[in-house]
């Protein structure tokens, strides 16, 4: 997991708003794999190790139903370790008879799409090897096609799942954003991301250290949309994990070239994008 840890910068962790967290506690832990690492009335963190953090879901007050034409998550994106164990979650996917929203072979990696009871896109992904992976003028090959789906079972041993693998990480967030323009000069020049691939005037896709990327960027159903209301399902914040103190004081430094907000918290540094996309900038 060399792109998810010093010296690249990485999406660490989220934080998401849902309508009923007892049903969303019963499906990330059944359905997805992850472990309860601590929960009180309405919040619950899950983690894959049981000490790292990956998801957080709270049901706040008078929750509002999430409007997928607004700004937000498209999906948050779970990285596991290898093929096999993306295998092994197919099988208990099909088995756990819940619907997938689909299934892709990106070229630099292989995909499974499914969303939880509100509506929160969801990827599980695992990484072709990153040498396999074709670059042109600074930009990733990057494509959606068929999952071979025989031949990713066939990576499977056999064993019973037994949840995410303790290694898994936050591969990437994708984000729905209302333009691109602004977004761009957020991203890259505000946070110093590096743009690796632009679909047309629709999606972005940015990264730190030649990832295929760490953050997606689409307009596809928010072009000109609004920020969601304060208790909208969806998505409160999420971590971006900086380097060292002084990529952190290098960063605030642009995003205020930029006109970015920059509010110091107690132990972060909190942004929002233009899209009102709330960052917590951290250095771990």
């Amino acid at each position: 997991m060399k792109f998810h840890q010093k010296p690249v910068s990485y999406v660490s962790d989220i934080h998401l708003y849902v309508s009923d967290l007892t049903r969303s506690i019963a499906f990330y832990e059944s359905v997805i794999g992850f472990k309860v690492m601590k929960e009180s009335e309405q919040r619950a963190t899950l983690t894959a190790d049981g000490k790292t953090p990956l998801v957080t879901i709270e049901q706040p007050n008078e929750v509002t139903p999430r409007n997928q034409h607004n700004t937000g998550l498209f999906h948050f994106a779970l990285l596991l370790p290898t093929r096999a164990d993306l295998a092994k979650a197919l099988i208990h996917l099909v088995k756990s008879q819940y619907p997938l929203q689909g299934a892709s072979d990106h070229l630099v990696s292989e995909a499974l799409y499914l969303a939880d009871p509100d509506g929160n896109g969801i990827e599980i992904y695992a990484d072709r090897p990153d040498e396999t992976w074709n670059w042109h003028n600074g930009e990733v090959e990057m494509a959606t096609i068929a999952l071979d789906a025989q031949g990713l079972v066939d990576e499977d041993d056999g064993t019973p799942w037994q949840g995410l693998p303790p290694a898994t990480v936050m591969g990437h967030i994708h984000l729905q954003v209302s333009e691109l323009e602004n977004t761009y000069e957020f991203y890259c020049k505000g946070l110093g991301l590096d743009l690796v691939t632009k679909y047309g005037n629709q999606a972005l896709f940015i990264s730190s250290g030649a990832y295929h990327h760490h953050i997606g960027l689409n307009t596809w159903v928010s072009q000109g949309g609004e920020k969601p209301v304060e208790t909208s399902v969806g998505l409160k914040w999420y971590t971006l994990v900086l380097p060292s103190d002084d990529d952190l004081s290098k960063t605030i430094s642009l995003l205020k070239e930029v006109n970015a907000p920059v509010n110091d918290k107690d132990g972060y540094i909190q942004t929002e994008d233009p899209s009102g996309n709330v960052i917590h900038l951290v250095v771990k």
